[in-house]
This record gives C-alpha cells, structure tokens and sequence, in this order.
C-alpha cells in the first residue's frame, strides 16, 4: 500500500483497490434510492394509521415528490449504460455525473 499523509494507524487504513464499473455504481445508486423510498412509504403509512395529516403531508410533500424523481432519472441512466458498450459506457457515465 501507497503510503500517503491520509493514512492514520488509529482511523484504519484508506481504500485501495478497482473503481467500481459506471453500470454498477448506478445500480448500486437506484437500489439505495428505492430502498430510502420504500422506508420513507412505510413511515408515511404510520402516519396514516396514526392519523398524523401533518406528518403524512410533510412526508409526502417533502420527501417522496423528490424520490419519485430521483428514482426516475437513476432509471434512465442505468437504461442508457445498459444499452451502450463498455468504452462507451465510461464516457457517457462521466458526462452524467458532470451534469449532476
């Protein structure tokens, strides 16, 4: 391993290894999106059983407009690195990650 001024024996070691393919990191993006979007349904729904309408309202005006969208766009990408080549594939990631 590289030594580097990072490297602090008491925090752990830093991580060397491969980047993780542009498919890949954006599968990994959308899995997490839906599962923050599935976990703030169920609080949502507590809400509802609860009859807490500021709570629901919040949640739904604040958090799940934004995920809805967010999953969507993920979506596109992860269908757009699907359907190009490997070579391709890394330009076109770069160029998304830019526009975020």
């Amino acid at each position: 391993m590289p030594l580097s001024e990072f490297d602090h024996a008491e925090k752990g070691d830093a991580l060397y290894g491969k980047l993780i393919l542009p498919k890949l990191a954006m599968e990994l993006a959308l899995s997490l999106e839906k599962l923050t979007s599935e976990k703030l349904f169920n609080l949502r729904n507590v809400a509802v059983r609860n009859h807490d309408v500021q709570l629901t309202d919040f949640i739904e005006g604040e958090f799940l407009a934004e995920q809805v969208e967010a999953i969507k766009k993920i979506s596109e990408y992860v269908a757009q690195l699907r359907r190009v080549g490997k070579g391709h594939g890394m330009n076109l990631n770069f160029s998304i990650v830019i526009k975020l």
